[in-house]
């Protein structure tokens, strides 16, 4: 009924989707829900124009026309009466040729994929200004929560100190699940995968490459210009042992897997890797599944976006979000993000942090002070000591708190300290984040 009575005053618009999977079908139901809603308040009415899929027998629980599927995703994306393209088929090669040609042929592209922006970004940025069709991703970091929309806009007058991020939500899972419960990485990855919480195999969420992907498009928004993959160091979750997850309690932390991205003087330092995270932080009470980023900008100071960050409906609303502003002619932030050059990157092992360490030690007098000797030798500084009771076998865990020192003089200690005869094992060392 609205849209017979606004008819007239009304932008139509065709949507042609590529991928009818999770979150395909959450925006397929979020726009034959509210599209009526979505015209009352912009004055561009959403419809459906076309779903390709490989797949297009399956029930994804909500009611399309069979007409509107094919398998062929190129007569969806050359179809002259399709308005915007969305990509969410996921991967990088396939989505890739889809979207340049989507550009190329002048339509405007919502896409989710997070892969795809990190490992290919300024090849469709540059596609995008060229054919002067934009290019909306606010989905591909964090589900729903609205993280890159505030980096555009809500926060375009600030220069981004810091931001932090628990991005993934399979891994942010596992380590809740590990503290609350007292269980082992190993069981409680195996349970997330029956559960559907992670994937298999799970490499890409507990390798930490999934945050940094995201983390990558977060940076370039930051700093205005594409940030190449290889830019971070990547660390993941991958067997953490339980110890540590105990010790980190203990100490008044809680251990996340964290995207950290800090500018130091005028270079940024970017990295994945599970860190200490002070209990009374407001990122240590981020648990279960859920997504936040924490945002230090020079003008407005801390902020915090938190939400669910992956599943068919927090995504499906990024999604429509973009659709609608793609509809609206805006031209996304291609020409931003090309005008400027990739900021500075610290080198990893220039940059500074303290860390936990823990290392098997054996029962003996002198060993403490042979550790030490060899941490002093390296400039790492000692905050704290705590000795745990013996071990069978004549072992004791000893745990270290460090003041800031340099990445190259923890790898150096650390190489050294390995070849000690008093030290059994490989030592354990985790980041600190003091929020400083």
């Amino acid at each position: 009924m609205f849209a017979l009575q606004m008819g007239i005053f009304m932008k139509k618009i065709k949507i042609g989707i590529l991928g009818f999977g999770t979150v395909g079908a959450g925006v397929v139901e979020g726009i034959l829900k509210n599209g009526e809603l979505m015209a009352q308040r912009t004055g561009i009415f959403p419809t459906i124009g076309k779903i390709a899929d490989l797949d297009i027998k399956t029930d994804r629980g909500v009611k399309v026309d069979k007409a509107l599927l094919t398998t062929d995703a190129l007569s969806v994306i050359d179809d002259p009466e399709i308005d915007v393209i969305v990509e969410l088929i996921g991967g990088v090669k396939v989505a890739k040729d889809f979207v340049l040609r989507a550009l190329k042929n002048g339509k405007p592209v919502v896409t989710a994929n997070k892969a795809l922006l990190a490992e290919a970004g300024r090849e469709l940025f540059e596609a995008s200004a060229k054919s002067g069709a934009g290019i909306f991703f606010e989905a591909s970091v964090g589900g729903g929560i609205p993280v890159l929309r505030a980096l555009k806009d809500g926060l375009v007058g600030n220069q981004i100190k810091s931001m932090y991020g628990i991005l993934n939500g399979t891994c942010n899972y596992i380590l809740t699940r590990m503290e609350r419960e007292g269980l082992d990485f190993d069981v409680v990855l195996a349970d997330a995968q029956k559960l559907g919480y992670a994937e298999t195999p799970p490499d890409l969420d507990i390798d930490g490459i999934d945050t940094a992907h995201k983390a990558v498009v977060l940076a370039s928004l930051a700093y205005g210009a594409p940030v190449p993959m290889d830019a971070f160091t990547i660390e993941g979750i991958r067997g953490l042992s339980h110890r540590e997850i105990e010790y980190a309690a203990e100490l008044g932390y809680r251990i996340k897997l964290l995207a950290v991205i800090r500018n130091v003087d005028g270079a940024v330092e970017m990295r994945v890797e599970p860190s200490f995270v002070p209990e009374k932080h407001l990122l240590a009470s981020v648990h279960d599944s859920y997504n936040a980023v924490f945002i230090e900008g020079d003008v407005v100071g801390n902020t915090l976006y938190y939400g669910r960050g992956a599943g068919r409906h927090p995504t499906a609303s990024a999604v429509i979000g973009d659709i609608m502003e793609a509809a609206s002619g805006k031209g996304g932030c291609s020409d931003w993000l090309l005008k400027n050059k990739p900021p500075s990157v610290r080198d990893a092992k220039d940059v500074s942090i303290r860390c936990y360490l823990r290392m098997s030690l054996k029962d003996q007098p002198d060993v403490m002070a042979q550790v030490a000797h060899v941490l002093g030798k390296n400039q790492v500084s000692i905050a704290s000591i705590i000795q745990k009771e013996e071990n069978a076998g004549g072992q004791v865990p000893v745990v270290f708190l460090t003041h800031k020192a340099l990445e190259k003089n923890f790898v150096a200690a650390m190489e050294e300290i390995e070849r000690l005869d008093v030290v059994d094992g490989k030592p354990v060392r985790m980041a600190i984040e003091d929020f400083e």
